[in-house]
């Protein structure tokens, strides 16, 4: 952690080239994007991520997510871009264009600020995107969360690291005060930007900031800091432990389901077999939050007793087959179909990348093949026995429902699990298992 020496002192770009060190590798020539507010801190970031990265031969360029919220805030982006330019530091502002929702508008402005960030860091190939959260931000998500009796897993705060669909998110100041990085804005001379926002006492971190519960200081900040670095290196053995019980217990198949050995629930701790089908519904169910935890419970005591009926969590069945429980996409809750177009693509119901090649000469509908509407299709099951000779073994019958395919006027064109494509069609659309909610990802990372 970056605390040590005066508290006002400018962080120093060795300072900055260590934290890095500390959390990742990086390419002989590395590509940053970093996300610039035009606040302190992210300026701060900006800063040093160019320097650091145009030492080595790299290159950066800072993002700026104009939210469209208010009024002043193209002039604001613009201004950013001017700093930023006259430190050579390559700069794009990326608008949240559409209708904005009335309620729930930051958990709304954040999911899309990450969205168009992420989606820029894979069209122009940039693996590393960079955010400047502090340590102070560390300190109030882990008090925020200990209001809220969030679980030791919430407590640990955020990670350093985090895997998104399209890059990797790197948080190298999380041991930093934003003191340090007030003195390195002064030490350069750079003007920032303070977003009005932060005090608007309608949103929680604000009302946090502006209310009673100060920052600790001295002795109380090192202890609660220690704190959170204990739940964060539990959270590692726990996450290490269920990644280990996942490759026992769980085998996931590219068309989008899990297959699970019962035994999970009858051997297994509670708390431990609990994770892990949270974090099976998690993945195959594509959901933005994890279930609760009385309903995991709930399941866990009945795949226990070994009862024939099927049961469902966060948009997903399990099903029990054979000697093993089919963990698939619940159809009732899935995404409708969708129409794409020859050199388009998407990504259905939050779990598949679907892309059609520019070659073709007609638009194909992709969903479930249980929620295709095509005529004759009196069901997949007699559809596909009636259509073709299946290349590759059959998967269960009650899986079929819930494969992707793609279809037209003349029928089903293509279920690409199952080996099958109608004759002559040319070209075949690419379907991904891409789960927003991977079933491991990289270890919460600890500073």
């Amino acid at each position: 952690m970056l605390t040590g020496g005066p508290r006002n002192r400018p962080l120093t770009l060795s300072e900055f080239s260590a934290a890095l060190a500390g959390l990742a590798h990086f390419e002989t020539a590395p590509f940053l994007a970093l996300a610039v507010s035009g606040g302190a801190d992210s300026l701060a970031l900006a800063i040093l991520a160019d320097r650091w990265a145009k030492e080595r031969g790299g290159q950066t360029c800072a993002l700026t997510v104009d939210h469209q919220l208010r009024p002043e805030s193209g002039a604001e982006s613009r201004l950013v871009g001017e700093w930023l330019s006259a430190r050579g530091i390559r700069h794009e502002v990326l608008a949240w264009l559409g209708a904005k929702p009335r309620a729930g508008i930051q958990e709304a402005a954040r999911i899309a600020r990450y969205r168009l960030l992420a989606g820029w860091c894979r069209a122009h190939g940039y693996l590393h995107l960079l955010t400047a959260h502090h340590r102070e931000d560390q300190i109030e998500t882990h008090l925020i969360r200990r209001r809220a009796r969030s679980g030791p897993d919430g407590l640990a705060g955020m990670s350093a690291i985090r895997e998104l669909r399209d890059c990797r998110l790197l948080r190298p100041l999380l041991g930093v005060s934003k003191l340090r990085l007030l003195a390195f804005l002064e030490s350069e001379n750079q003007r920032f930007i303070t977003d009005p926002s932060n005090l608007d006492p309608a949103f929680e971190r604000s009302r946090f900031r502006t209310g009673g519960d100060a920052m600790p200081r001295g002795p109380d900040l090192l202890d609660l800091l220690d704190a959170i670095g204990t739940f964060g290196s539990e959270r590692v053995a726990r996450q290490r432990e269920t990644n280990a019980t996942f490759a026992r217990f769980v085998s996931v198949h590219p068309a989008g389901f899990a297959v699970l050995d019962p035994a999970l629930a009858q051997i297994v701790a509670q708390d431990l077999a609990e994770r892990v089908l949270s974090a099976l519904a998690s993945t195959i169910g594509g959901g933005a939050y994890p279930a609760r935890r009385q309903r995991v419970a709930r399941l866990r005591v009945a795949l226990g007793q070994c009862g024939p009926r099927g049961h469902t969590l966060g948009g997903c069945r399990f099903v029990r087959w054979r000697e093993r429980i089919l963990v698939m996409r619940e159809l009732a809750h899935a995404a409708a179909p969708i129409l794409l177009e020859p050199g388009a693509s998407a990504f259905f119901d939050s779990r598949y990348e679907v892309s059609l090649p520019p070659a073709g000469d007609h638009a194909l509908t992709v969903g479930y093949l249980g929620s295709a509407e095509v005529p004759g299709l009196d069901g997949p099951t007699l559809h596909l026995k009636r259509a073709c000779l299946l290349k590759r073994p059959c998967l269960p019958r009650l899986l079929l429902p819930v494969l992707p395919a793609a279809w037209d006027d003349d029928g089903i064109a293509v279920i690409p699990h199952l080996g099958y494509r109608r004759e002559r069609l040319r070209p075949l659309p690419r379907f991904v298992f891409r789960p927003p909610n991977p079933l491991t990802r990289a270890d919460f990372a600890v500073v």
